[in-house]
């Protein structure tokens, strides 16, 4: 048996292999963030599937943090039955899943214009070349408001029965924003150093163990790498992750901090075909690992069986995370598990993401042209 399905344990969750789902947007949520049948579908699939924990897409957690129409919420206590329906679903499979929550911060600028409202960030930021939309700098009172909304929502997810919450502090969102000196140009107690502009994740750590509990899987996906010239350098990223970790998170997933030009210098990098183009983020797995003593999560670019048994075996990271791959397969981890090693059909093509920004819900956009193909041929 490999060592990719060993059993292991995050804390006191025991999991069945070391397969995770990344977290990925779905858009399979109604209006008011609740749950719909096509995301139970989806999450029974994937724990059918050999997934041994499955993250949840974008979930947010205060209104002023929202990105889309259909988003999934855990904003408000009426949330909780349908994410039961959800866990139960997956723990009927025999896996676990964890729910992330986040804060859009600038990201959803466009979303609000529309409300009008405007969108909340650290600092507004003057001749932004990635960011041109209308947003404002956070009140002290709001940040305080996110904080206890952050504890609220971990609250839920625990009586929802989630086996963890996954903080989002990576990419383009508000915690990567405020650890980053690009996009965090405060002058108070929020900016300039290090520790200063890690105070909202410290904030909202304590609130959420406060709310729900010491025993309560923390865990964190943490962008530790702007993808541009001038903005959150690895120095800082890996003493980020460091603190982080000290602090009491239970596990932490590495990954890309805020976006710079598609898709080489975000966390989407294309191209995918050969063994030098896959693991994209295992160096700085390789060097944060050797400085904590949590549970270390891969993802980027991963496709290769015999890749993913190195990077374990090595000790560059405990769990192999994926995403893109399993939008098309969700069944590939049990025909690992069954001794079929094969490559992912994924192309790492980004059009799901696309499809995804132009108002479609999560699919393999070459599966379904693959799909259209052999109906035209059959309907011939």
């Amino acid at each position: 048996m490999s060592i990719l399905f060993e059993p292991i344990t995050i804390k006191n969750m025991e999991l069945r292999n070391r397969f995770v789902r990344s977290a990925t947007y779905d858009k399979f949520s109604d209006e008011k963030g609740h749950v719909t049948d096509k995301r139970i579908k989806l999450f029974a699939d994937l724990a059918d599937g050999g997934v041994g924990l499955i993250i949840t897409g974008l979930t947010y957690v205060h209104p002023s943090g929202k990105l889309a129409a259909f988003e999934s919420s855990l904003a408000t206590d009426d949330c909780i039955p349908g994410l039961k329906r959800l866990t139960a679903a997956v723990h009927d499979r025999g896996a676990k899943i964890a729910v992330q929550l986040y804060h859009t911060g600038r990201e959803n600028a466009r979303f609000l214009k529309a409300k009008g409202q405007q969108a909340l960030a650290p600092s507004f930021v003057p001749n932004d070349p990635y960011f041109t939309q209308d947003y404002r700098q956070m009140t002290e009172k709001e940040l305080w408001e996110i904080i206890e909304a952050f504890g609220d929502a971990a609250k839920r997810a625990r009586e929802a029965e989630f086996d963890a919450i996954q903080v989002h502090a990576a990419h383009v969102y508000l915690l990567s924003q405020f650890l980053s000196p690009f996009t965090n140009r405060r002058q108070d107690a929020w900016g300039g150093t290090l520790i200063e502009r890690l105070r909202l994740h410290r904030e909202i750590y304590r609130n959420i163990r406060e709310k729900a509990g010491e025993d309560y899987q923390m865990l964190v996906k943490i962008g530790v790498q702007d993808g541009f010239s001038g903005g959150l350098e690895f120095s800082e990223g890996k003493q980020a992750a460091q603190l982080i970790a000290q602090w009491g998170f239970d596990a932490l997933e590495i990954s890309n901090g805020l976006r710079g030009k598609p898709y080489e210098e975000t966390e989407f990098k294309t191209n995918i075909s050969s063994l030098d183009r896959e693991a994209y983020f295992r160096p700085w797995c390789r060097e944060i690992k050797g400085l904590v003593d949590v549970p270390i999560m891969m993802v980027g670019g991963l496709r290769s069986f015999e890749l993913m048994e190195e990077i374990i075996k090595n000790g560059d990271a405990d769990f192999i995370s994926l995403s893109r791959p399993l939008i098309r397969e969700p069944g590939i981890i049990n025909e690992w598990r069954s001794g079929n090693r094969l490559r992912p059909a994924c192309i790492s093509c980004n059009q799901c993401l696309e499809a995804l920004r132009k108002g479609d819900e999560l699919r393999c956009v070459q599966e379904s042209l693959k799909g259209k193909a052999y109906k035209n041929q059959i309907s011939r």
